[in-house]
């Protein structure tokens, strides 16, 4: 019941996500404050971009200052029990600080569904990025076009668990 509910949620979203005004409004300056006051109420328990695509937050390292920082990410599995987060920023012109941080520090910490696990970080090859793209598209299609829209080539990363030193 709850997968056909988040699924129906969904679709009647996607749509929205590919106009301009979710781009340069609805998910770059109110979503991220909603995400803040949702996780903060929940004690991080719920994630609102959750309802939307698959989501988990990225515990990273700041690349400046070293301090921790967390940030959700819409993700997509792999299908090798890996996770690929790209990094379009609403299609800013700018690439997300969250994508320096793991240029800097690849190691680095997810939160899935409650469960936080260690992993590492890999950029995508130029080689596999139309693959890695179609693989993205195929769970929200026209995922892309932030890509395109934003005049830059878009980070990808390959998020891989890693056991967790003993």
């Amino acid at each position: 019941m709850a997968a056909a509910v988040v699924d129906a949620v969904r679709s009647l979203i996607a749509p929205l996500t590919r106009t301009r005004v979710f781009r340069r409004v609805i998910g770059p300056v109110f979503l991220p404050p909603v995400e803040r006051r949702v996780a903060w109420l929940s004690r991080g328990r719920v994630q609102v971009s959750a309802l939307l695509v698959p989501s988990l937050v990225l515990h990273t390292v700041g690349a400046k200052s070293g301090e921790p920082r967390d940030v959700p990410l819409m993700y997509t599995p792999d299908g090798s029990g890996r996770a690929i987060v790209a990094g379009t920023n609403f299609a800013g012109a700018r690439h997300p600080a969250w994508t320096a941080n793991l240029l800097a520090h690849p190691d680095a910490a997810i939160t899935v569904r409650g469960r936080r696990m260690p992993v590492r970080a890999t950029p995508v090859a130029d080689a596999e990025r139309d693959a890695v793209w179609a693989r993205i598209e195929a769970q929200w299609p026209g995922y892309r076009n932030y890509e395109r829209e934003s005049g830059r080539t878009v980070r990808l990363f390959r998020l891989q668990p890693v056991r967790a030193q003993a």
